[in-house]
């Protein structure tokens, strides 16, 4: 790849000028950061479509689990922050997160292991069950 831009006079102008000169070196370089930066924003306006309309419609079709996620979220947000805003020491959720625990609202009792998932009491749901069930009679 580097053969396309070594042969080619544009790429050696360019490297010559950004060489030679400071003030074009550093339009460049401004070029390249801010046109991409700005075409990324206009897209993002254009393509942003947060109506109230479209917030309260896909708000009234949600799912419950995610009624429910955004309700937990929220509280653990506003826990966190609230700590923060105590000037709490903070470093215990991060060594909680590490060793796969979360932490509880009780003071007390700070870090509590996440619970295993329960095994599934009816396994006659798998994508095999015709199989065992086979195996069985």
């Amino acid at each position: 790849m580097s053969i396309l831009w070594e042969k080619s006079g544009t790429w050696r102008w360019m490297v010559r000028q950004t060489k030679e000169s400071k003030p074009f070196f550093f339009a460049f370089a401004t070029v390249c950061g801010v046109v991409p930066g700005l075409i990324g924003f206009c897209v993002m306006q254009l393509t942003n479509s947060s109506t109230p309309d479209l917030e309260a419609r896909l708000r009234k079709n949600a799912r419950p689990e995610s009624l429910m996620m955004g309700k937990v979220n929220k509280e653990r947000l506003a826990e966190y922050l609230g700590e923060v805003q105590r000037k709490e020491d903070t470093n215990d959720r991060y060594a909680a997160a590490l060793k796969r625990e979360t932490l509880t609202r009780n003071p007390y009792v700070r870090i509590q292991p996440v619970p295993a998932p329960a095994p599934a009491a009816n396994q006659n749901n798998s994508p095999n069950s015709h199989v065992d069930n086979k195996k069985k009679k």
